[in-house]
């Protein structure tokens, strides 16, 4: 590839992750009077129709909000289409001269599920500011760098009094939630971009942009594709996709779709495996392996591949080169994850949450406050094993208070009753930890719950075990010879208990 020049900057391989086909949507502003929220996220640039007007003023291609006449400021709530750390914002005042804000900042989120306007507005969610009051420019595109790197779900933009924006870009990595690759195992495409998978360099994008490659759904036309020039040179035109994580690939969809007099005559794909500081663009040949072979395409058709796929290891990165150029409208990468790569993702999910968030996640795993405080200080964790180490040295630290703490936290061993302070997660774990308890007999179930009765009169608090693997007679017989310990013989004991299912469920966080 040495003789084609790449197109890869840090700015250009980040994504739009406020863009409309990811999902994204302007889910509240106080007031769009003159121009309605939808506008902000538009995909294509705004236009300006002199002469134009509705029944409430002139028609803009933007949100703009009425005068303000009592103290206050406006603002809108967006989701975006998909999570992840905010390099760069746009704030286009494109078209608005006389009526654009005098400043604006911006604040992110995580929310989970799909909340209805009074919840997004409410004290119950916890925002942090990643863009203080900056002044803005009308009739420009203004730019601004994000210094946080914190994972977001949703951002809050404010323009201080009102006014109207024409479009808000919000550019970013994406960091996927774990879960949406599926359990250990799952297929799953590792190049779309709701993955995490990004389009990091290409020899030439001059009529469709690199990243609608890997844009979910089919293409809608012809533009909503990767498409180079006609070079008249012998190609090949080429593209690199990092995955979103480590994997195995076991089938390669390659779509023409709307490419019907300008598809490439022929496409070859391959794999290679790249360090973060590394640059694949420059990588030669034999750090590559071949996996689908030159082959031949049609034109407006998605060609599906599998049993023609060599034989390969895993790898990080895929090369996509196609003969001697043309379109290709998306592509997918379906395989499955290595234990590596499920880790890498939970990860950097867990390393970028904000602190709030971080402490959350982690109190699932142990009901301790301070414990988990001071977990959150210890990011970023550089492996699984590494974010256990630390779990573990902390946890030997841990007060009376603290051990306590999390106890309490805990159902009784054979029960599904609902404890105060436990996360849903902590809870939906604990079901799956007494799991074998749900198969005992009537007999053992008696047994098991007499012997909680028996503790708790000893010791004064529920009896902790790991349970995990065990079956009711064996927590029984362990809780009886528990029975006989004293109370700081014992508190050491099921401190040590607490410290296995931290552990288990630490690793549960970052690969389930």
């Amino acid at each position: 590839m040495s003789d084609q020049h790449a197109t890869s900057t840090s700015s250009s391989s980040l994504v739009n992750l406020a863009e409309e086909r990811l999902g994204a949507s302007v889910l509240y502003a106080n007031d769009d009077f003159f121009a309605e929220k939808e506008n902000l996220l538009k995909p294509e640039s705004a236009v300006f129709i002199d002469g134009k007007y509705t029944d409430r003023g002139k028609w803009m291609d933007g949100w703009e909000s009425r005068r303000k006449r009592v103290p206050g400021h406006d603002f809108a709530i967006v989701r975006l289409g998909v999570p992840g750390t905010i390099h760069e914002v746009v704030v286009d005042t494109a078209f608005f001269k006389g009526n654009f804000p005098e400043s604006c900042s911006i604040e992110g989120a995580v929310i989970p599920g799909y909340p209805q306007p009074d919840e997004l507005v409410s004290d119950a969610i916890v925002w942090t500011e990643i863009l203080p009051r900056t002044k803005l420019k009308g009739d420009s595109e203004n730019r601004f760098t994000i210094a946080s790197r914190d994972r977001f779900t949703h951002v809050r933009f404010h323009i201080y009094p009102d006014g109207g924006v024409a479009r808000l870009r919000i550019l970013g990595e994406v960091l996927a939630e774990p879960r949406w690759m599926g359990r250990p195992g799952s297929t799953v495409d590792l190049a779309a971009v709701e993955h995490g998978g990004v389009v990091v360099a290409c020899n030439d994008m001059f009529f469709g942009s690199r990243h609608n490659l890997i844009m979910p759904n089919r293409a809608l036309n012809m533009g909503d594709g990767w498409e180079t020039k006609r070079s008249r040179r012998e190609g090949p035109d080429w593209v690199i996709v990092k995955l979103a994580g480590r994997g195995h690939i076991e089938r390669i969809v390659l779509d023409t779709a709307h490419f019907k007099g300008n598809f490439p005559e022929s496409a070859a794909l391959c794999v290679g495996t790249f360090g973060a500081k590394e640059d694949p663009s420059k990588a030669k040949d034999t750090a590559w392996t071949n996996v689908l072979p030159r082959t031949k395409l049609t034109a407006h058709t998605a060609h599906v591949f599998d049993d023609t796929l060599a034989a390969h290891g895993p790898a990080t990165h895929a090369r996509l080169r196609i003969w001697p150029y043309g379109g290709v409208s998306r592509m997918r990468l379906y395989g499955v994850l290595t234990d590596e790569g499920r880790e890498e993702i939970g990860l950097r999910a867990l390393n970028a949450l904000p602190a709030p968030d971080a402490q959350k996640a982690l109190l699932s795993t142990c009901a301790s406050k301070s414990w988990a405080s001071a977990m959150v200080k210890k990011r970023p964790f550089k492996s699984l094993d590494d974010l256990v180490t630390k779990g573990r040295d902390l946890w030997t630290k841990a007060t009376d208070a603290d051990i306590l703490e999390a106890f309490a936290a805990h159902p009784r061993i054979g029960e599904k009753a609902p404890v105060g302070h436990a996360t849903a997660q902590s809870k939906s774990w604990s079901g799956g930890e007494q799991a074998k308890v749900t198969q005992a007999s009537e007999r053992a179930k008696k047994r098991l719950a007499a012997a909680n009765a028996a503790y708790e009169k000893k010791f004064g608090r529920i009896y902790i075990v790991c349970a995990t693997g065990k079956t009711a007679e064996e927590m029984v017989a362990i809780a009886e010879r528990r029975l006989k310990n004293g109370a700081a013989k014992e508190l050491k004991v099921a401190a040590a208990e607490q410290g296995k299912i931290t552990e288990l469920r630490l690793r549960k966080l970052v690969t389930r």
